[in-house]
């Protein structure tokens, strides 16, 4: 050590700059990192409503659209097809939808949908999530013969499901397919991920 005395106002002065240093270290660290906390643009995009124009969608035509990363069918169901709904309650595990969690609220009684004529519904399959296939066909045999009035049938392990989603009684999913939060802006445009309480 040497002779000299201690500069304490030099000593300060050295803590200070050191402890500034660090902080504005710190800083430049925590940043970034708490930055990568909050989701990313595209993470945000992925949550966000989505908009379909079903003005074209024909009676009887269904279309896939996605929202979150999830496959939606979006069915023009025709009159015949929503009036043959109730002649099938009994064959159906849960005709009314009472399970919840599988609709929001403000979809209830046997066509699941908030203009009779639109279903709109997550196109998985509520035993193991395959994709179930739509099959408008009415009367085919592998799927019940005269008591198949059209739906979607899931062919990874062989759930059947009507025109609502409502699944039938007897095959492994025990839940209707799920009616995502939805609603429409006019008559012919339908937002996936906005609730028609909230629209």
């Amino acid at each position: 050590m040497s002779s000299e005395g201690v500069n304490d106002g030099r000593r300060r002065f050295l803590t200070a700059a050191t402890s500034a240093v660090g902080a504005a270290g710190a800083v430049g660290i925590l940043v970034p990192f708490v930055g990568s906390w909050n989701p990313s643009a595209k993470a945000k995009a992925a949550g966000a409503p989505v908009k379909q124009d079903i003005s074209k969608l024909e009676p009887g035509q269904m279309i896939n659209v996605e929202w979150r990363g999830k496959p939606v069918y979006v069915l023009h169901r025709t009159p015949e097809q929503v009036e043959a709904l109730a002649s099938i309650n009994d064959q159906l595990k849960d005709p009314e939808s009472t399970i919840e969690g599988s609709q929001p609220a403000y979809v209830s009684g046997i066509a699941r949908s908030i203009r009779p004529e639109i279903l709109v519904i997550e196109g998985l399959c509520t035993h193991l999530g395959c994709a179930p296939k739509f099959r408008p066909e009415v009367g085919v045999a592998e799927f019940g013969g005269d008591n198949w009035l059209g739906g979607f049938f899931c062919p990874c392990h062989g759930s059947l499901f009507d025109l609502s989603g409502r699944v039938y009684a007897g095959v492994p999913a025990s839940k209707n397919l799920i009616v995502p939060p939805y609603s429409f802006e006019g008559d012919n445009i339908l937002v996936i991920g906005v609730d028609a309480e909230a629209a």
